[in-house]
């Protein structure tokens, strides 16, 4: 019979690699979005639609996904989630209109739920203080957004893009199987058959979690929405072909994936409040370097007009994109160590909405992208609403969580400066 900690890691194995292919299909549109918009001559705005429909429904299923895994376990949960995708992703090789993209891109964007469903399948398994490192490991199945860009490029060159959605249903049903054998069920892990939805929903009062949503529509939505939109940008705004601009976009969504341990690891150390807030410093940082445009001008000099460019070149702009995608990493670790930390219990629910909130932000600004880029002709005004929403987090975060720890600090301080 197998030990209890042979099954917790087996587990997060099979959860692990089972969400990796789910969130390999979760962007697929990001590389097929590319030949399906030259074909139906879609603008920004409705390329930003097209690759963020599979988001929308991802989002909005985490909830509920959320709350059946606290009372049925995760395990039925992921593979149930998982086969009802699989027909779906093979009939988006069979859509030819806009609109029938979109209506397959919702049923596919289910696979985006089985986050939620796998965060509080796997921590349930460990203790406290070996959390953040379990929900880091089954979080670098992020990388399926890489993998989607070293993979699906490949096919879309040698069979054309219609064959991606074809193998990736293969590749589901497959993947289903195998985590069903592989995963274990542990009925001390859901929650009491008397309670009820009102008391699993009754944490929504509490305001932390909106601000830990606020959190993760930054470092997971944000890196849902890079994700989906970086192989198109390479492609306008440096003029790389489709497996160039996929490869480089990958430069982003692999650290962005694969470091999310090393985040979970570092936010059991040193604490979610440590990790985020320098988390959301840097990426500042780096996005007020990625939302200057490309900029030509001409002073006048004593020896006559002098002509200047500022922009960031190719290989510049693909280093930032690598360190934030690391600080996007951390960050999406530190945030879910919050909730684990001040929600044991109710993991489940605390996650889909927060993880709600964070595929929203994956939805919505794709979208904004586009409609920003189609109204100011500006490629880095994605950057720049960016910029705009990482600084009101660093704001909340500063006023209710830095000004109080400070308050803490000084009245410590004087108790003892009192007593001596």
């Amino acid at each position: 019979m197998a030990s209890q900690q042979y099954k917790a890691w087996s587990v997060v194995a099979a959860s692990t690699i089972a969400f990796t292919v789910c969130f390999m299909i979760w962007m697929m549109f990001a590389v097929i979005g590319i030949p399906i918009k030259k074909t139906l001559g879609l603008n920004e705005t409705q390329f930003g639609i097209l690759v963020a429909t599979p988001v929308l429904t991802g989002s909005l299923i985490r909830l509920p996904l959320g709350m059946w895994t606290d009372k049925f376990g995760g395990r039925i949960v992921f593979f149930v989630l998982m086969l009802s995708t699989i027909f779906p992703i093979y009939m988006i090789s069979q859509a030819t209109t806009f609109l029938g993209f979109l209506v397959t891109g919702l049923f596919v964007g289910v696979a985006g739920g089985s986050f939620t469903v796998g965060i509080a399948y796997c921590a349930r398994w460990f203790p406290k203080q070996r959390q953040g490192l379990a929900m880091g490991i089954f979080g670098a199945g992020n990388t399926g957004a890489a993998v989607t860009k070293l993979v699906a490029p490949i096919i879309v060159v040698g069979y054309g893009w219609t064959m991606v959605p074809q193998v990736y249903a293969v590749l589901m049903l497959v993947t289903a199987l195998l985590f069903w054998f592989f995963s274990y069920t542990d009925h001390d892990h859901k929650v009491g058959k008397s309670i009820t939805i009102a008391e699993q929903l009754a944490a929504l009062k509490d305001p932390k979690v909106w601000k830990y949503s606020q959190y993760y529509s930054i470092v997971f939505g944000g890196y849902v929405a890079l994700a989906l939109w970086m192989t198109k940008y390479y492609v306008s705004e440096y003029g790389f072909d489709l497996k160039t601009a996929a490869l480089l976009a990958a430069a982003f969504s692999i650290p962005g994936g694969v470091l999310r341990a090393i985040g979970g690891y570092f936010s059991d150390k040193y604490g979610a409040h440590a990790m985020t807030w320098w988390v959301l410093w840097f990426s500042l940082i780096c996005l007020f370097f990625l939302s200057y445009p490309q900029t030509d001008f001409t002073i006048q000099t004593v020896k006559g007009p002098q002509a200047f460019h500022i922009g960031l070149s190719a290989p510049v702009f693909t280093v930032i994109m690598f360190s934030m995608g690391i600080a996007f990493a951390i960050g999406k670790a530190s945030v879910f160590k919050y909730i684990s930390d001040d929600y044991p219990h109710n993991i489940g629910v605390i996650s889909g909405v927060v993880g709600l909130a964070g595929g929203m932000g994956g939805f919505l600004m794709p979208i904004m992208f586009g409609a920003l880029v189609d109204l100011t002709g500006i490629r880095s005004s994605a950057f720049m609403l960016m910029f705009g929403v990482v600084w009101v987090s660093l704001m909340w975060m500063y006023w209710t969580e830095v000004r109080p720890l400070d308050a803490k600090r000084h009245l410590k301080r004087a108790v003892v400066d009192t007593l001596e």
